[in-house]
C-alpha cells in the first residue's frame, strides 16, 4: 500500500528536537518524525529555533514526504528521518 499524507499538520517535540508529521497507510495512521539536524542542512541559513524548523518542514515538505515513503516498510510504533535519510 501507497502512504498518503492528507493531513498538513505537523508539531515540533522540544523535548526531543524533531518535528511530528502524520502518514496514512490505508486506514492506519503511520507516525513520522524528522530530526531537526536534518531540516537544519535544508535551510540557509541553518534553522535554529522551533518556528525555522516548521518553516523548514513546510518548505521541504514534497522532499521530506518522498524520503519517509522511501524509508517506509509497513506498520511500526514510529518512523524518525535524519539526515542519514536525505542523503
Amino acid at each position: 500500500m501507497t502512504l498518503k499524507f492528507p493531513n498538513l499538520s505537523r508539531s515540533y517535540d522540544s523535548a526531543l528536537k524533531r518535528v511530528r508529521f502524520s502518514a496514512y497507510d490505508g486506514v492506519f495512521e503511520v507516525p513520522f518524525f524528522v530530526e531537526v539536524d536534518a531540516l537544519a542542512v535544508m535551510t540557509s541559513p541553518p534553522a535554529s529555533t522551533e518556528a525555522g524548523y516548521l518553516s523548514a518542514f513546510d518548505k521541504a515538505r514534497e522532499a521530506i514526504q518522498d524520503v519517509a515513503c522511501r524509508v517506509y516498510r509497513g506498520r511500526k510504533t514510529m518512523y524518525v528521518l535524519t539526515s542519514s535519510d536525505f542523503g
